[in-house]
């Protein structure tokens, strides 16, 4: 049987991959060595490294040439334990429990398994090309591709040559094929991905000659990739998450509604707008201040990053007086000085620019002005730009816009300390995020910094980077592309990924499309409606129907905060995307790969933005192996089906899981008033749902790393479908240093078609209302979370 597994799985290998590499490249040994199995081939040496027995890599390196060790993305330290090294005459075999490496001596070619099945294999392992060097791989003619980072190109990319230069694209709307995030990954729809660990910049090839082939290039630098695989989507970005390190918890006001537009130009301007929520009663956790924070004049004025007192007289008092009010502030900053500047002499004797080849300040002009750049990989640099932010934060700043980061003007012919424009430019806005994240972690340890930034590389995540969309165009086209950009970036690694709410660009004032933008914006990571002033982005300087309306939408964020917390930890914890494509849930329907008009919000909200105008209704997939409640009605949907649904004008089609346990925050101004002692639980019962469980996580809300210091609660929630009655479960695991109380719950039980006979908690029968218009049941409990409790409902 062994020999017969063994010829099936060579048989398999050679159908699949039948294209073998250079044919030029002479196999002569394999060693295990302490750190690598090292392959030595007639033009150089391979080291094939594994992390788990999930991640694998390989590097090459040809003759004459060193071995370039550092990663701007892995954090993982490479175990060799998992493995072990098989040979015969033919092959050479690296083993695992889950992925495994096949070595054919001749002609030469690497590939890879997962659990038996073929996943990939090279097709030309790394070679030189005209503009740098290049490796190719073999792909089945059906797969689906994914990755690339940010763009609009539609779910599936394969046929697309990428571009891995990051830029802004200005007015984007449906399609976008080179944005400010490019990411050198590709996943597939096979189930694994190749992460390759380089930062200059090149092309992703994704089988644009329709040869099956997928094609890296690149300029310079490492010629190291990752191939990794997991039993299911799930465990995929977890595993890459793993490797390249997971996005810190935001702190909770985050979750909130934010203010932005380009911009407040003074103080009374900015105060007048949190007042003008506060009035209206419309919830908010932030404002943001745009450039004229530093200055009058939008040219002329970047880099003199200190408050501009004609126009903000008294900041540090404003930004306290918002605090009291719960209302954070974020300045933006910018990595360019201009030469007209209140900085550049300082910046330009400090030597902390970039340099031309002399040894001098390279100076351009941008949009902005003359100026030159931040050299954030110069010691000296990195230390004056950190103190910049400091300085911001001991005024009272809770957090950081980092804007034109690609960086948006980078001349090739500029020098970092450490290397070349094209080397850096791509992870420049990463190491920008790491400046900052390592700062706070230095001077402000206990704080959950806040970075936005518009731009990154992978496993950008690790230095808490939140990304947005870019500069995308107030139209119908510019929303309809959020949803793909938002869902392949989590992927990705980057789950916080998400748009200006209302669209960015262009004096465009047309409600319906800024009320159903604010709608999806519910269901995605960050709600920050952000505009250029010519139209207002805040819901308070709009119509009475827009603003009511986007009220609503913003009170139902406030709403969700405990489960939109609770899946921001999963995410945290295990790289879990906070918005999921249709087939995670449905991994062999290949229809739904290319679909993300619908997609999931955590685990149990199916949600539908509505993306064009005068919509009336909407064919909808419901997948299967779950039953679907609507948000407001609580209609039920069996899964496994299209349903044609009408669309309403107050919210846009929302359905929960049968068998999910939902938390509902009591109403609130700003997330500094939420209390998790005092909550809803709604529980969306089914009888063909024999059991189910969920679980809620509560912290403080500001305190890093709270999970790990003890200082957090993590609430189950359980349900059992009994001969007749329903039976609820509630625990709690508390950590070593958070003190538990009461919680006072109101629980909701849904779908409950007659009037129970009784309720009874901790043994005594509890008051309730059974509504049998919409078959739910109230009640309320008070639960110390030091002992589990039950609740019986007989029915």
């Amino acid at each position: 049987m062994k020999i017969l597994f063994k010829t099936l799985f060579i048989i398999s290998l050679c159908l699949q991959f039948s294209v073998a590499q250079n044919s030029n490249r002479i196999y002569k040994t394999i060693e295990h060595k302490p750190d690598c199995y090292q392959i030595k081939v007639s033009d150089g040496i391979y080291k094939i490294r594994f992390y788990t027995t999930e991640v694998v890599e390989t590097t090459f390196i040809p003759n004459n040439e060193i071995e370039k060790k550092d990663s701007h993305a892995v954090i993982l330290k490479s175990n060799l334990n998992y493995s072990f090294l098989r040979e015969d005459a033919k092959y050479a075999y690296i083993n695992t429990k889950g992925i495994k490496v096949t070595i054919q001596k001749s002609p030469f070619q690497i590939s890879y398994s997962y659990k038996g099945k073929p996943i990939v294999s090279e097709k030309n392992g790394y070679q030189k090309i005209t503009d740098g060097e290049a490796i190719q791989f073999n792909l089945t003619k059906d797969e689906i591709l994914f990755g690339g980072g940010a763009r609009a190109l539609g779910m599936n990319r394969r046929g697309n040559r990428l571009k891995l230069y990051n830029r802004a694209h200005y007015g984007y709307e449906t399609r976008s094929e080179l944005m400010n995030f490019t990411l050198p990954i590709v996943i597939s729809s096979n189930k694994y991905m190749i992460h390759f660990d380089n930062a200059p910049i090149g092309y992703l090839d994704l089988d644009s000659k329709k040869d099956n082939t997928l094609t890296y290039e690149t300029i310079s630098g490492r010629k190291t990739y990752q191939v990794i695989a997991g039993d299911s989507w799930i465990d995929v970005i977890d595993n890459y998450t793993n490797l390249t390190g997971k996005q810190p918890l935001p702190p909770r006001w985050a979750f909130g509604n934010f203010s932005s537009r380009f911009g407040y130009h003074s103080q009374a301007e900015t105060e007048a707008t949190i007042k003008a929520f506060k009035d209206e009663k419309i919830p908010v956790d932030a404002i943001i201040l745009d450039l004229y924070w530093f200055g009058k004049e939008i040219k002329g004025t970047m880099g003199n990053l200190q408050v501009y007192k004609d126009s903000f007289p008294n900041a540090k008092q404003m930004i306290k007086d918002f605090n009291d009010q719960g209302v954070k502030t974020i300045f933006i900053t910018e990595p360019f000085v201009l030469t007209t500047s209140k900085r550049w002499h300082e910046a330009s004797n400090l030597g902390i620019l970039a340099k031309d080849s002399i040894g001098n300040p390279y100076k351009y002009d941008f949009y902005f002005g003359n100026t030159g750049l931040i050299d954030i990989y110069n010691p000296k640099g990195e230390q004056w730009f950190w103190n910049i932010y400091k300085n911001l934060a001991e005024l009272g700043v809770s957090g950081v816009w980092g804007d034109l980061g690609e960086p948006e003007v980078h001349p090739e012919k500029l020098l970092h300390h450490t290397g070349t424009a094209n080397e850096k430019h791509n992870i420049y806005g990463h190491d920008w995020a790491r400046l900052i994240y390592e700062g706070y972690a230095k001077d402000f340890p206990n704080v959950r910094p806040f970075i936005l930034m518009r731009a990154g590389y992978s496993g950008s995540q690790r230095y808490g980077l939140i990304p947005w969309s870019g500069d995308v165009n107030r139209t119908w086209g510019g929303l309809q592309s959020q949803p793909e950009i938002a869902l392949q970036m989590a992927m990705q690694g980057l789950s916080y990924m998400h748009s200006d709410l209302g669209g960015f660009a262009g004096a465009n004032l047309n409600d319906n499309l800024y009320i159903r933008w604010l709608q999806y914006g519910v269901f995605q990571p960050i709600y920050r409606p952000h505009a250029q002033e010519e139209v207002p982005s805040e819901p308070v300087f709009r119509s009475a129907r827009a603003k009511k309306l986007a009220k609503e939408a913003i009170e139902v964020r406030y709403q969700l905060l405990p489960y939109n917390y609770t899946i921001a930890f999963e995410n945290n914890q295990k790289g879990t995307p906070l918005m999921r494509p249709l087939f995670f849930e449905e991994e062999t329907n290949k229809s739904l790969y290319t679909n993300a008009e619908t997609y999931l919000w955590g685990n149990d909200f199916l949600v539908t933005p509505i993306m064009k105008d005068s919509v009336q209704t909407k064919d909808i997939y419901f997948p299967k192996g779950s039953v679907w409640f609507d948000f407001e009605n609580d209609e039920k949907v069996i899964g496994g089906q299209t349903k044609t649904v009408k669309v309403k004008e107050n919210s846009i089609p929302v359905y929960v899981r049968g068998g999910a346990f939902i938390p509902i925050a009591n109403p609130m101004q700003s997330t500094s008033e939420y209390d998790p002692n005092k909550l809803q639980l709604h529980y969306y019962n089914d009888e063909s749902i024999p059991e189910s469980e969920r679980k809620m996580y509560v912290d403080d809300g500001d305190t890093k790393q709270a999970y790990e210091k003890g200082m957090y609660e993590l609430l189950t929630f359980k349900s059992a479908q009994k001969k007749k009655h329903l039976e609820l479960k509630l625990s709690a695991e508390t950590g070593k240093h958070y003190s538990t109380s009461t919680k006072n719950i109101e629980v909701v039980v849904h779908n409950i078609n007659s009037k129970p006979r009784k309720i009874k908690f901790r043994g005594k029968r509890v008051k309730f209302k059974w509504n049998k218009n919409y078959k739910t049941v109230k009640f309320i409990i008070d639960w110390n979370t030091k002992k589990e409790r039950k609740i019986t409902i007989k029915l």
